[in-house]
């Protein structure tokens, strides 16, 4: 599938921690690269505590600050960029549209036409309920390209869906995998401290991967106009990864 290489881009990232983390540097750095207006939104509600330490991209200067914070401006201010962040979760529908809305921009000083921005939403998140909420934006979208990441200790998927002209040219993650859109966990704000404690079942090497596979499919859409892959699934126990092609070839491991 081709995508445009000329005009302005918007990437909007939902979870700035294991895998957010590792995403937010190398996308700052893709974004300051593009000869076209790009902008970069961060948004996580949670802060830095030391358990994160082990496997986030956090030092411990950053305890007890706002993750989406720590890393936009940390990225933003070594590169010269505008810092653009949201120190809170996105679990409202109305918040999430706003945020994927394109912004119209002036290219041409000398002409009154306006092109509008591409985003790219990122779901860096650790629930299906989030997961949900950017199902129905994306299906309400008239345009949008919607890259969602998911992993356990070893495992993980990483899905590109994509919208164009209202319809649904690929399917988002929950498309692939409906029974996502069946679980009935938490919104982040909506567990507590004790369970929190609790839920932290994945490794450094699993947010790495997952990160990595996000950060191809970006790089690919905004550098080549292109993005073969509709699909990533990986296994850190086995260093492997499986993606789901688009055209005639089904799976290949790479």
């Amino acid at each position: 599938m081709k995508f445009p290489t000329d005009r302005p881009v918007k990437v909007v990232m939902l979870g700035a921690g294991g895998t957010g983390g590792y995403v937010a540097p190398y996308v700052f750095r893709l974004l300051h690269m593009l000869d076209r207006p790009a902008r970069f939104v961060v948004c996580d509600g949670d802060i830095v505590e030391p358990k994160n330490l082990d496997r986030q991209n956090f030092v411990p200067a950053d305890l007890g600050e706002n993750k989406a914070r720590v890393l936009a401006e940390r990225y933003s201010t070594v590169l010269g960029m505008e810092t653009e962040y949201v120190p809170s979760f996105i679990e409202k529908l109305p918040d999430l549209m706003e945020l994927i809305e394109p912004k119209e921009w002036e290219l041409n000083p000398y002409s009154t036409k306006r092109t509008k921005e591409m985003v790219l939403l990122l779901g860096c998140v650790d629930n299906n309920k989030t997961r949900q909420l950017c199902h129905q934006a994306f299906h309400q979208s008239e345009e949008l390209i919607y890259i969602d990441s998911g992993n356990g200790k070893y495992t993980g998927q990483v899905v590109c869906g994509v919208r164009r002209n209202g319809r649904t040219i690929r399917k988002s993650i929950g498309g692939v995998h409906p029974e996502m859109l069946k679980d009935t966990d938490l919104f982040p704000s909506e567990i507590s401290c004790a369970e929190a404690a609790q839920e932290d079942p994945q490794s450094i090497v699993a947010n790495v991967t997952a990160a990595t596979a996000v950060l191809i499919m970006v790089y690919n859409i905004l550098t080549h106009g292109e993005n073969n892959a509709l699909q990533t699934d990986f296994s850190t126990q086995t260093i492997r990864m499986q993606t789901v092609l688009e055209k005639k070839t089904r799976r290949r491991a790479a």
